[in-house]
């Protein structure tokens, strides 16, 4: 679809570079979730909306909310564009279209630069290395064409096994800070499990948004990769805890969502409460969020 056409055409603010701007994507403000900033992508690839905050979103009901359009009028206008109802991104992957679950090129342990860049951000770049399997690249990597250059790359692991990636960019200059494993390459969805040491969780877990997070809690914690969650993560949060303290970072945005969350996990048979700190989890100093953790736990 000629998704910058239908912009300018209905008068909506858009980015096709710049912050939260990847390469393939055009971006405006989310209309879901009070997005202050561009963070609502659509994929020029793909033909889909995902907001970077806040997740998946439909197609025509976006595209309703952007332009003031009904729904009837977006569904008569849309052939101008080039448009129709498009592939959901997020459908699950057939048997014939999974591919082998694979690394990135390149990906080795840690560099001086992926070491500075996490002891920056106050982590033990070897002790991270060592409990969450962490790896790097350098100016030349990729996987299925995907550039994945100058990344920590972030194994996933479920029942013992890693089933995807995820990837955080080091040098801070690229638009996507965080970039996934392809989904024909995970043996799981990453948006169908759960981010943490699965073997040392107890009754009781600390609910953060993604990994640094859960470097930062420790063995405690799990991510959901994000504030949106799926029907299948509220599964196996009820499975393994009897009760969370969802710890997500101090916006509106996140803590609204924070308290849909703890609403919707209750319904499930968990005891839900929310813990709030001054800005982001990750961002805490080791002892300050040793001492939380603590006190959530005992």
């Amino acid at each position: 679809m000629d998704i910058i056409r239908f912009y300018t055409d209905n008068n909506i603010p858009h980015d096709t570079e710049g912050k939260n701007v990847g390469a393939g994507w055009v971006n405006v403000q989310c209309p879901y979730c009070n997005d202050l900033s561009n963070h609502l992508g659509f994929s020029l690839t793909g033909d889909f909306f995902k907001c970077w905050r806040c997740g998946w979103h439909p197609f025509k009901e976006t595209l309703v909310k952007l332009s003031g359009l009904s729904y009837a009028q977006v569904e008569d206008t849309l052939h101008l564009y080039g448009g129709k109802t498009p592939h959901h991104s997020s459908a699950p992957v057939t048997r014939e279209e999974r591919r082998p679950n694979k690394l990135p090129s390149g990906a080795e342990p840690l560099k001086n630069a992926h070491k500075q860049y996490l002891t920056r951000r106050g982590f033990d770049p070897d002790q991270l290395e060592q409990r969450w399997g962490l790896l790097g690249t350098g100016p030349v990597s990729s996987l299925d064409e995907t550039d994945y250059k100058h990344r920590i790359i972030i194994p996933i692991y479920w029942e013992g096994h890693r089933v995807s990636f995820t990837s955080r960019d080091i040098t801070n200059k690229s638009p996507q800070r965080y970039k996934a494993c392809p989904r024909e390459r995970e043996s799981v969805h990453h948006k169908d499990i759960l981010y943490g040491k699965q073997h040392k969780w107890s009754n009781t877990g600390i609910w953060a948004e993604g990994p640094t997070d859960v470097w930062r809690l420790g063995v405690n914690a799990f991510a959901t990769f994000g504030t949106e969650v799926t029907p299948r993560q509220v599964h196996q949060i009820a499975k393994h805890f009897q009760r969370v303290v969802i710890l997500f970072d101090n916006e509106p945005a996140a803590q609204t969502q924070a308290n849909k969350l703890a609403a919707e996990v209750r319904l499930h048979g968990v005891k839900a409460e929310i813990s709030v700190v001054k800005n982001d989890p990750g961002a805490m100093k080791q002892d300050d969020a040793d001492h939380l953790v603590r006190e959530i736990i005992r």
